[in-house]
């Protein structure tokens, strides 16, 4: 395979896995945040909170139905592109996802729709645990994603068997410590992304003549609860992260470090074992690390100064100030979770399976540069509109408040009936 198709095969990917994570992220946090906003107002009867749930509701399901489309096409890449990395490890690599896709499109999506269309229909503490189960079952999809992309890094559980591997012990699998931690940090992430979104937009709100105070007072305070302790969780994860990485990814570790000592005796071990060949990641890959680091560090000072301002009674300059802050911050956590999976993911090459099977063996044999090249072009243009379209449809909601919002309002009946025809 000629290396230009194998870079666009790369980019293709890396392009549609980057931008479907970006939905993921804000599902992930958005769910927890709604689930515990309805669970205060199923308690309480709070009018205050019953209008939080249906605002903020409508936000997480419209991400949601655009997080799916992007889901749909990253499927058909592996198919399409991959087919070397499916006939070598399918068995083992397709069992996590194919039970991610039962989770996600069964049982989260079923027990959403009957969240959106039971309101005011079924009990409410029924409804109430309809989203429970739709929040529990979102980590449990992000769990097997990340079982299976933790495997690709970490390949515990499975032997090679003439030219295919087999899995020999699922316990091993499912308890792999690179997916374990992996999973730990993108549900912080997650919890990060969804409550800065609902703290930033609620201080957009406060800053505006008319807004409703006492919605997105509650909803500040709530969104920060969430995104500062998840800062400092996913923070801390991040840098134990490395520990593990050390431990089966000594190539990527050392790269990171610049450990140019290390990286030359690596590179000779793996040369002696496996051929020769260039077994190092590219040297830039220390870059989205300390972008992931840094503005993890920055939002952790944010999100803890604008919790303990969220608490005055009466907003000052400094206040004020923060508040905008916030706003203007919201896009940061997918920045850094964007720049993270790039860490990831690219510090494991040359290896599709770390030290089994290598990238450029896991393509698609069939494929060529020029319908790469296509796809590519389509693929990104599919998602750059599925985000500008998503991104403009959060933002409309989110501007029109909790009185724009027509989720679990019941519809406005005729004033007059229609006439009963006579036979």
């Amino acid at each position: 395979m000629d290396a230009e198709t194998l870079d666009l095969a790369r980019l293709q990917f890396a392009i549609t896995s980057g931008a479907h994570f970006l939905f993921v992220a804000l599902t992930l946090g958005l769910a927890v945040v709604v689930a515990a906003v309805q669970t205060r107002a199923t308690a309480s009867g709070s009018d205050a909170h019953w209008r939080m749930t249906r605002f903020w509701g409508q936000l997480y399901v419209i991400n949601y139905g655009m997080g799916i489309v992007t889901g749909l096409v990253m499927e058909f890449q592996f198919g399409l592109s991959w087919s070397g990395l499916t006939t070598v490890a399918g068995d083992v690599f397709g069992a996590p996802l194919a039970m991610e896709a039962l989770v996600a499109f069964f049982i989260e999506s079923t027990f959403l729709g009957l969240w959106i269309f039971g309101w005011g229909r079924i009990n409410r503490w029924v409804h109430l645990a309809l989203l429970w189960v739709v929040a529990l079952t979102a980590y449990a999809s992000a769990y097997w994603v990340i079982a299976a992309n933790g495997w690709l890094q970490n390949p515990v559980g499975a032997e090679r068997r003439g030219d295919r591997m087999v899995l020999v012990d699922r316990a091993a699998l499912l308890a792999n410590p690179d997916a374990l931690i992996a999973l730990a940090h993108v549900a912080g992430a997650g919890l990060l992304a969804g409550g800065l979104f609902v703290a930033g937009v609620s201080a957009y709100h406060l800053r505006r003549r008319g807004a409703d105070e006492e919605v997105f007072r509650r909803s500040l305070r709530t969104g920060l609860i969430v995104a500062a302790p998840a800062a400092l969780f996913t923070v801390g994860v991040g840098f134990n992260q490395f520990r593990v990485v050390a431990g089966h990814l000594p190539m990527k570790y050392a790269v990171s470090r610049g450990d140019t000592a290390e990286r030359e005796r690596l590179q000779a071990e793996l040369a002696a074992r496996f051929g020769p060949g260039d077994y190092s990641p590219p040297d830039w890959i220390d870059i989205p690390a300390a972008l992931m680091i840094n503005l993890g560090t920055v939002l952790l000072v944010l999100t803890a100064v604008n919790l303990a301002l969220a608490y005055r009674t009466r907003a000052g300059a400094v206040t004020r100030f923060c508040r905008r802050l916030l706003t203007w911050s919201i896009v940061l956590p997918f920045v850094a979770a964007v720049a993270g999976w790039v860490f990831r993911e690219v510090g494991r090459q040359p290896w599709a399976i770390n030290q089994v099977l290598l990238t450029e063996d896991a393509l698609s044999p069939s494929v060529s540069a020029g319908s790469m090249r296509l796809t590519l072009i389509a693929f990104t243009a599919l998602f750059a509109a599925l985000i500008a379209l998503d991104a403009w449809l959060l933002a409309r909601y989110a501007r029109r408040g909790p009185e724009g919002a027509t989720l679990g309002v019941p519809p406005v009946p005729d004033e007059e009936p229609e006439p009963v025809p006579q036979f």
